[in-house]
């Protein structure tokens, strides 16, 4: 009976045990899914930096192109209207423009650039530099901002006023002071998708394609720079043996470690 009694008190510790490898299952479950979260948001960043500096990088190409035709331009003719240098030391000494506004100014472009749905993922210096370059425009009652199928260069920000959106003439809906309205066709190189008609006078804050994809590629360049920094200052072949024996991501199996490695690679 003794023996028996015995081989029920080792079950019993043995199904406890298996209890808490089960607990801790789930709690590296739950920490993948929050670090596959995080991949996620940084892949959509990339995303991000990637429709932004590929257009300048084919009008750059298209310009190359034309002048190799026999295009006579002077220095000055041949500069595009978007930032085409793409060295981080050029780009640190882009100077932006700024334009004054109040403090409520200010809060009401910082709260409409993070409420909007393309445009909230950005960084807060970002923002701040948005910010900063946005200068005043108005138009009175009646006025078209926006044409669709037009090639747009503006985001706007409205302070004041009232503007209805439509599309192929069907009335989408009107939209107030605190909203962004024209961010498409600057992040995705594409035309107006709809257009935009005041329906009082209006007052917005306005940035131009030059400023905001010169703020965009500086911060993606200056990241690339600091990954790359952090290759040469190690060994890759140690760090996928670190890996591999489990040093880096000692909560995932050699496979997801390799995975994970991999992704941080294809990133940069």
């Amino acid at each position: 009976m003794g023996t028996l009694r015995d081989l029920q008190y080792a079950l019993q510790e043995k199904i406890e045990e298996l209890r808490q490898r089960d607990a801790l299952i789930d709690e590296l479950e739950l920490e993948l899914d929050q670090k596959d979260e995080l991949i996620q948001k940084l892949q959509n960043e990339l995303d991000k930096y990637r429709s932004v500096i590929r257009p300048a990088t084919q009008q750059a190409q298209q310009q190359s192109a034309g002048t190799l035709q026999g295009e006579q331009r002077t220095k000055r003719q041949a500069i595009s209207a978007e930032p085409t240098a793409f060295d981080i030391q050029d780009l640190s000494h882009v100077t932006l423009p700024f334009y004054p506004k109040s403090p409520q100014s200010k809060e009401l472009i910082k709260e409409a650039i993070l409420d909007n749905d393309f445009m909230k993922n950005l960084e807060l210096s970002q923002i701040q530099e948005i910010v900063d370059c946005m200068y005043p425009v108005e138009y009175g009652k009646d006025s078209c901002i926006i044409k669709e199928g037009d090639v747009g260069s503006l985001v706007y920000v409205m302070e004041d006023g009232k503007v209805e959106v439509t599309k192929e003439g069907v009335k989408l809906c009107t939209m107030g002071p605190g909203k962004v309205f024209g961010e498409l066709a600057i992040l995705y190189n594409c035309t107006r998708t709809a257009t935009v008609k005041t329906l009082v006078n209006v007052k917005l804050w306005a940035i131009d394609r030059q400023c905001f994809q010169t703020i965009m590629m500086r911060t993606g360049l200056i990241k690339h720079t600091e990954y790359m920094e952090f290759l040469k200052r190690y060994d890759t072949c140690l760090l996928y043996q670190n890996i591999q024996c489990g040093l880096l991501f000692p909560h995932l199996s050699p496979r997801r470690s390799c995975t994970r490695f991999l992704s941080f690679l294809f990133w940069i």
